[in-house]
């Protein structure tokens, strides 16, 4: 969209406009910058969906740019006919400013094409809603949130009949359908009386809760540990306002853990997040209070898990007896080796067993797995790889899933939900500290046996905001200055080889050999460098911003400090200059 004045005009103009956007473009007037970043495009489908700032305009979440989307998912599911369209959509929302309004301005536009809903009759985590489109056979799933954004963002997130977001063909072909829909202001839709009436809109809650709960308790690998465990082991909780409260408090209660604690400021939804700078468990910040409890509790582990429930993050105390928040690659690490130990030893280790880890996430795990003989798959990152991934073993009887995870505190233990669990994670994190109690260990001193036995590695995470048409370019500019001009040394080290998503070719530059990269399309780069280190760049599919990861492997913790900083100065300079 090039005009965005005369896409403004066009709100203007609409005599029956929703009060609340016309109210908001009113005081917008005469603000041209921001009426033009409001206006000079639509918001962009993602990965899996759409996320942006709530507002008034086709490049913000708002009632009628949520009606397109769903009216492009509704000539989507229209092309399957009639068995699509009653098997229906499963739509989940959590906590955030309008998600219960705009989960039923979905179904109001599915309504209008004859497709059935489920809408949950409360806020829900993700990972429910990926459970529930598989329980009930549905077409397809939508969830509206937008994971640990800060609070003036929403999303819609859409799901596969396969639980999985959706993969990129099928993104494909649903933004080829939302691209048609000529006018988002004249969007169909049938209230939500007529709905009811007909039964296109049913209303879901508990049934599919008892269903998930009992699919839980298959998560424990270990009932003696945990039984032996749970009158001692001391957790702090911590939903981060958001939807995981009552799945995860009762989860680890089932289990049977006695001393579970909510952090009381956080208990309850607030989609100002309040107590929190970011509703993130991957910013250490946002365990400040959790961090207060844990001290007044002396517990062994803090939990926290993101505004809806995909995303988990864990503290332990250190040697120094301070609560130390784990990284998402080192909390992977830590599930992947009881996973491997324990089911080794009750010899049900299968043979073809495989974990799946993204092309950003730590190689320990790699390193551990081969341990134990079991083969790692990487996936570009997004979740949904990982998923597509368990589909395929599940087509081809190929190989038998383990673990899925992710650097950014994503994990997937069993495959009856197809995206990352935080409830799930949130039980067996649980269980994995009660093991270590039993052996006078914290999850921390496990840690560093780890690293101790494979290798210190170390990860990080940068990323640079760049906003509008102005910070579009710029992201532009770097990617083509790594992907034309590769670096030759960084941080001291060579540059081993580089791999290039988007024309999914591997550079072995010592070689001076080419090799084809089996895994979809993405602009993405990556460089692997001297004595296992590595970095990566991407530009964000959901927010105007690029990200930056690193990875080292050193002989102690100090150095692999020191050398995870050199390599990030070094390649965030490049950077720099490449936008420049």
């Amino acid at each position: 969209m090039t005009d965005w004045r005369a896409a403004y005009q066009r709100w203007l103009d609409k005599p029956d406009l929703d009060q609340d956007m016309k109210e908001q473009l009113h005081a917008l007037a005469g603000q041209e910058d921001e009426l033009e970043d409001c206006f000079h495009k639509y918001l962009e489908f993602g990965t899996g969906g759409i996320r942006g700032v709530l507002g008034p305009g086709t490049n913000r979440l708002n009632l009628y740019t949520i009606h397109r989307t769903a009216e492009g998912l509704a000539r989507w599911i229209d092309d399957d006919g009639d068995a699509a369209r009653d098997r229906g959509v499963a739509i989940a929302y959590d906590g955030r400013y309008r998600s219960r309004d705009f989960a039923f301005d979905v179904a109001m536009t599915l309504g209008y094409h004859g497709i059935r809903s489920y809408v949950f009759a409360s806020l829900r985590p993700t990972p429910e809603l990926s459970f529930a489109v598989r329980h009930l056979h549905a077409a397809a799933g939508v969830m509206i949130t937008a994971s640990h954004n800060p609070p003036e963002y929403n999303g819609l997130k859409v799901y596969g009949p396969d639980g999985g977001q959706i993969i990129s063909e099928t993104a494909d072909a649903i933004v080829r359908k939302v691209n048609a829909v000529e006018d988002e202001l004249a969007v169909q839709t049938v209230n939500k009386e007529t709905l009811s009436d007909s039964g296109l809109l049913q209303m879901i809650d508990e049934d599919i809760d008892e269903a998930y709960l009992s699919q839980l308790q298959t998560v424990a690998e270990n009932p003696d540990v945990i039984q032996k465990a749970a009158t001692d082991l001391g957790i702090v909780y911590t939903p981060l306002h958001g939807a995981g409260l009552p799945l995860v408090k009762d989860s680890l209660q089932m289990m049977g853990f006695k001393h579970v604690y909510t952090v009381a400021e956080q208990a309850e939804p607030d989609p100002e997040f309040s107590t929190v700078a970011s509703p993130n468990p991957e910013e250490h910040a946002a365990f400040e209070l959790a961090i207060r409890d844990g001290d007044r509790y002396d517990a062994d582990i803090l939990i926290g898990t993101d505004p809806d429930a995909d995303r988990m993050g864990v503290a332990a105390k250190n040697r120094d007896g301070l609560y130390q928040v784990l990284t998402g690659d080192e909390v992977g690490a830590l599930m992947l080796h009881y996973l491997l130990t324990q089911k080794r030893q009750k010899d049900e280790l299968p043979a073809n067993a495989a974990v799946i880890k993204t092309i950003v996430t730590s190689e320990l795990g790699r390193a551990i797995a081969s341990a134990h003989g079991i083969e790692t798959i990487d996936t570009l990152t997004g979740f949904k790889y990982i998923a597509e991934q368990i589909e395929t073993f599940h087509e081809t009887k190929s190989q038998q899933f383990l673990l899925g995870y992710e650097e950014s505190y994503g994990y997937l233990i069993h495959d009856f939900v197809r995206d990352k669990d935080a409830v799930q994670a949130s039980m067996l994190i649980a269980e994995i500290a009660g093991y270590y109690k039993l052996q006078g260990m914290t999850l921390h001193e496990a840690l560093m046996a780890l690293f101790a036995a494979y290798g210190y590695y170390q990860e990080d995470l940068a990323s640079l905001k760049m906003t509008g048409q102005t910070g579009s370019s710029r992201i532009d500019a770097i990617m083509e200055t790594f992907r034309s001009h590769p670096p030759e040394t960084v941080a001291g080290k060579r540059v081993l080889a580089s791999e290039d998503y988007q024309t999914n070719l591997r550079h072995d530059l010592l070689k001076g050999e080419t090799a084809r990269i089996t895994l979809p399309k993405a602009n993405v780069l990556k460089y692997k460098l001297d004595n296992d280190a590595w970095f990566c760049l991407r530009p964000s599919g959901t927010e105007p911003k690029i990200k930056f990861y690193f990875g080292v492997k050193e002989t102690s913790l100090e150095t692999s400090h020191d050398v995870l900083q050199q390599l990030k100065d070094d390649v965030l300079g490049m950077a720099k200059d490449a936008s420049s």
